[in-house]
């Protein structure tokens, strides 16, 4: 525990050090100028979605639950990050004047959390009710909060309604963006190998027979709920900042069944390879830019054809993995 959380540290440490030599401010953006846009905003869009398959993979993968409404946390933390940067970005600017220089980042990282936290909120409302419930009825229920929160943002004349909120500063960068997804993937994997983290995997192999030894099954999912939108609500305040430009349309339905893709394509359960996944997927996303019509078909096919030939995912859990290779030798 102690060495995953000095390699953390070290992390974050070295994106702002590195980011201070070459640009002189202390904001993690990694030297990028050899970099092309275009491939730079694969790389940050790759990292965004690395943050939320792994936050989806700890309701579905960890707990076992199947939640179709993780575009809606996304929604709610992009556009209640924009309103404090972008509605509100005058006022909330002049209460940071003691910051000077700073301001504009510090406004940003506190947006971004704010946003993290009105999806955690969001996620508390919608899991201690619909948690309750179990297989394609939490599918339903979850499916249709994600459809709930575009609806009222597309009715929503302060949240730029159907027309969709233009202006937002651009503010996510590299180094942000996989700072974050760091802290994604270190949470879900320490509470997962946690003490109260075990609970989980109680929950995801028999619900009713962790009940019986006295684990409350509703408390865990609430909890592994809420964990995974508040950084759902943190991949969509970047994203909200990167693109610069958010509709409700791109979080609808199919924006969750991309999500939920990439846990079941990384394997359900195994952190790291839903991040692969993650990666894979968007640069996928990318080929089939140009026979975009053809793409849902394509992750359809996928899907049937990792079904039958390998259920656990691609790559699974790595260490298990590992581990039985070394025995069979």
């Amino acid at each position: 525990m102690i060495r995953s959380k000095s390699v953390l540290f070290l992390m974050i440490l070295l994106s702002t050090v590195v980011s201070y030599v070459f640009t002189g401010h202390p904001e993690p953006s990694w030297p990028i100028a050899q970099i092309d846009d275009y491939v730079l905003n694969i790389i940050v869009l790759a990292g965004i979605n690395i943050t939320l398959a792994v936050s989806l993979n700890l309701v579905n993968g960890h707990t076992g639950q199947f939640s179709l409404g993780h575009a809606g946390f996304m929604a709610v933390g992009a556009y209640a990050s924009a309103w404090l940067t972008q509605v509100r970005g005058k006022e909330f600017l002049a209460a940071l004047h003691f910051c000077d220089a700073a301001a504009p980042v510090v406004a940003f990282l506190l947006a971004t959390i704010f946003g993290g936290f009105v999806a955690a909120i969001a996620g508390f409302a919608v899991g201690l009710p619909s948690l309750r419930l179990k297989g394609d009825y939490l599918a339903i229920v979850t499916l249709g909060f994600g459809e709930i929160i575009r609806v009222v943002i597309q009715n929503t004349d302060s949240l730029g309604g159907a027309r969709g909120l233009t202006g937002v500063p651009i503010r996510t960068t590299l180094g942000w963006t996989f700072a974050i997804a760091a802290c994604a993937i270190y949470v879900a994997a320490s509470l997962v190998k946690s003490t109260y983290g075990r609970g989980f995997l109680a929950v995801r192999d028999d619900e009713i027979a962790a009940e019986a030894m006295g684990i409350n099954a509703t408390k865990y999912k609430v909890t592994a709920f809420v964990v995974g939108a508040f950084f759902a609500g943190l991949a969509g305040a970047l994203y909200a900042h990167f693109i610069g430009y958010i509709t409700p349309e791109g979080f609808n339905f199919l924006k969750s069944v991309d999500v939920v893709v990439m846990v079941i394509l990384g394997g359900m359960g195994s952190t790291a390879g839903v991040s692969v996944a993650a990666v894979g997927l968007t640069v996928l996303n990318e080929l089939l830019r140009q026979a975009e019509q053809y793409r849902m078909i394509a992750f359809a096919l996928l899907l049937i054809v990792l079904m039958i030939l390998r259920p656990q995912g691609l790559i699974g859990d790595p260490v298990r993995w590992f581990k039985a290779r070394r025995a069979n030798r």
